[in-house]
């Protein structure tokens, strides 16, 4: 197969679909690999790594979309990127359609093949493909939170540790899943004191054992939230439902409830947001205030530590882009449940419930495309 691999044109976006070690692979197996020149550079990845582990340079994304019959990337085309996506064309990245209807209807549009990193599923559920990026997205909430409470930022001027007779910031996590954890151990571990919130018992019982002291635990629903957010300094956003909007747990009227200064942190900003008040942001202009809240949404936040993203992505896509380029897109997601969950948008056909729902657009199971 030809496997293209685009340098990312969204702002900031520095990360790179596959590493050089992801290339040797690919050329092991016997494909073919273009990289658009420059690609990795934003990673810590040179032209000449990429061309010492096998893989052919292109000059422009022009020339790496009109040559693959794969496309390896990150994040979700941008609209410059519709144009040059052709008929049956593979694109293995991120897409979070539920949350942007204009790059769902390009898609469907240009009847290419959306395999979505994010709805790739395991049988116990787990999203092995996203894991990667919360990890990096959880831990980052934390520390971009941690800023943001600075008062030359515009915070209330909050260490999120305290020191000895000044008691240590209070951090509310939304979500118990792969971002709240990461979030809830970074935090703890500067010294915060922590609450988690999450709709699963068992989910709470879990953390409440594995978490460290100075995190509790408490079941979410929206009482405890108003209650909550009253006395704390930082609050992360981490629900996330496979393939869906995320839900607003935070409204317009809550932000009243917050002392002036509070930092809010989303990191579900690509399905969508879990505060009402969310609009994406980007790495050069990352925040917002609203009612004298800080809002920290910036949609591609594992964006901002490319090498560590890149290596750690590339670790989870590579056994699974190998698949498809040896079987070819269809037989590989035949033999693959995981594989099959994560076609979205395929031919025209939108074949995963929560696009379908997000939109009011016809729904067509994905066993009637692969026959």
């Amino acid at each position: 197969m030809i496997i293209g691999v685009p340098k990312e044109i969204k702002n900031n976006e520095n990360r790179v679909g596959v590493t050089p070690a992801g290339i040797a692979e690919f050329v092991r197996h016997g494909h073919t690999v273009y990289v658009q020149s420059t690609a990795g550079d934003g990673s810590g990845f040179t032209d000449e790594q990429y061309v010492y582990a096998g893989a052919f340079l292109k000059s422009t994304i022009e020339e790496v979309y009109a040559i693959a019959e794969m496309i390896v990337k990150v994040k979700e085309p941008i609209e410059p990127e519709y144009s040059l996506i052709k008929k049956d064309q593979l694109l293995f990245t991120y897409f979070h359609f539920a949350s942007y209807e204009p790059l769902t209807h390009a898609m469907i549009a240009n009847e290419s093949v959306c395999l979505a990193y994010e709805t790739v599923e395991k049988a116990d559920r787990s999203l092995p493909l996203l894991v990667p990026m919360s990890e990096v997205a959880g831990r980052m909430s934390t520390q971009e939170g941690a800023k943001y409470l600075e008062k030359p930022m515009g915070g209330r001027g909050v260490l999120l540790g305290g020191v000895p007779g000044v008691k240590p910031a209070e951090v509310l996590v939304l979500g118990g899943g792969i971002v709240g954890t990461q979030a809830a151990k970074m935090a703890a571990g500067l010294g915060a004191h922590v609450t988690m919130m999450d709709i699963s018992l068992p989910r709470l019982r879990q953390l409440d054992d594995i978490m460290a002291e100075n995190v509790d635990t408490v079941y979410s629903n929206e009482y405890n939230i108003r209650e909550a957010i009253k006395t704390a300094d930082l609050i992360i956003g981490a629900v996330l439902i496979p393939g869906a909007k995320a839900p607003h747990l935070i409204t317009r009227d809550m932000l009243k409830d917050m002392r002036p200064g509070t930092v809010l942190v989303d990191v579900a900003v690509d399905q969508g947001g879990c505060f009402e008040t969310t609009k994406p942001t980007t790495h050069e202009d990352p925040i917002y205030v609203i009612d004298d809240v800080i809002h920290y949404t910036v949609a591609n936040m594992p964006g901002a530590v490319p090498y560590t993203s890149t290596l750690a992505l590339t670790n989870a896509t590579l056994p699974y882009a190998i698949q498809l380029a040896n079987k070819g897109w269809k037989q590989a997601c035949k033999d693959s449940k995981e594989l099959r969950l994560g076609l979205n948008v395929v031919e025209g056909k939108v074949c995963y419930k929560g696009v379908s729902e997000a939109f009011d657009l016809p729904y067509t199971p994905v066993e009637d495309i692969l026959g």
